[in-house]
């Protein structure tokens, strides 16, 4: 078996995720292999629409598959995950910019490198067990991916939530944030999958969707945007040691988790990106992946949360004492080495 299935069948573009065992962690290849079947059916005449999928139960995608980059970046090769990376991005663009729909069915775990290939469609589908989350700050990275740019358009802070706690999100708060647009119980896939085959036509979709079950985050935005409005790391964590919620405490636990400078860096792209394009997102989180290794939390983070598996990661950074400079300085234009597309 192959990591991944790209055909055609009836009026669709068949992509399917192999990797069940792996979670369908996103490899290289399997970049390459989407952005190739992106470029061969564009102008297809008997292709009108893409249908995305994956195998298996627990997972659409629970990432990116980082043991190449830990191996090479801790051997001190960054060009690897500068490529990976650059790549990856460039295929997330073209599936937000993509002329014809895509239709991608998002069960279980869908996280960060996952999140880019199956939440950039036109019409991206969740059922009983989606839970969609950009974790990323916790191993010294940002939301990236085109992340960014989704958290950044969300209602009120929750991109902010969201991109620094990790939060998971169900089906009815993967809707709210921008990730997901409808919920279709997972037992009426495989009808629609073969209608979708058949006719190439997502209007199928329409009388099948239903008002998914009530979720966590609706009832906790008031609490959300009184945190997360404050201008910096350090003002988030102040306020919410200032509250005496539940959730306050919830919240600055995981947000204390993070890389400091992963989520100083989340924080200030949220507010640059909140009228963005997919491009310019993508350009900015570049600036931040480019460096990472090198400059920033994510072979630490790696190590920590992967190869190790302590959890006691060593960031470079106190999150109350962040240097003013170091945010604008992994968030810098990069030259000759900006991305492009």
């Amino acid at each position: 078996m192959t990591d991944i299935s790209v055909r055609n069948i009836g009026r669709a573009g068949r992509i399917t995720l192999q990797r069940p065992k792996a979670l369908n962690a996103v490899t290289y290849e399997m970049v390459k292999a989407i952005t190739s079947a992106l470029a061969q059916w564009r102008d297809h005449p008997e292709v009108t629409l893409i249908v995305i999928d994956a195998e298996g139960d627990k997972a659409f995608s629970a990432g990116g598959d980082i043991a190449d980059l830990y191996a090479t970046g801790t051997a001190g090769n960054f060009e690897f995950g500068q490529t990976f990376w650059r790549d990856e991005y460039r295929m997330n663009a073209k599936l937000a910019e993509y002329p014809k729909p895509i239709v991608s069915f998002l069960q279980g775990f869908t996280m960060g490198g996952g999140m880019g290939v199956g939440c950039h469609g036109s019409h991206r589908i969740v059922g009983e067990t989606s839970q969609i989350a950009m974790p990323e700050c916790g191993i010294g990275l940002v939301p990236d991916v085109g992340g960014s740019m989704i958290l950044a358009h969300a209602p009120g802070h929750l991109g902010a939530y969201l991109g620094t706690t990790g939060a998971r999100m169900g089906p009815a708060d993967a809707i709210l944030a921008g990730f997901a647009d409808r919920f279709i119980p997972q037992d009426h896939w495989p009808d629609l999958i073969a209608a979708l085959q058949d006719n190439g036509d997502p209007a199928v979709l329409n009388t099948a969707s239903e008002t998914a079950p009530q979720g966590r985050i609706s009832d906790l935005r008031t609490q959300i945007d009184a945190y997360f409005s404050a201008p910096d790391l350090r003002g988030v964590i102040a306020a919410l040691q200032a509250s005496d919620s539940d959730f306050a405490a919830e919240t600055l636990k995981a947000l204390l988790r993070a890389s400091p400078l992963s989520a100083a860096c989340t924080l200030e792209m949220m507010r640059r990106l909140r009228q963005a394009t997919i491009r310019e997102a993508l350009t900015l989180e570049y600036r931040f992946t480019y460096r990472a290794m090198e400059h920033g939390d994510f072979l630490e983070g790696i190590r920590a949360a992967i190869i190790d598996k302590d959890r006691s990661p060593n960031w470079r950074h106190d999150p109350m004492r962040l240097p003013a400079d170091a945010v604008t300085t992994m968030l810098a234009p990069l030259g000759d080495h900006e991305l492009t597309f």
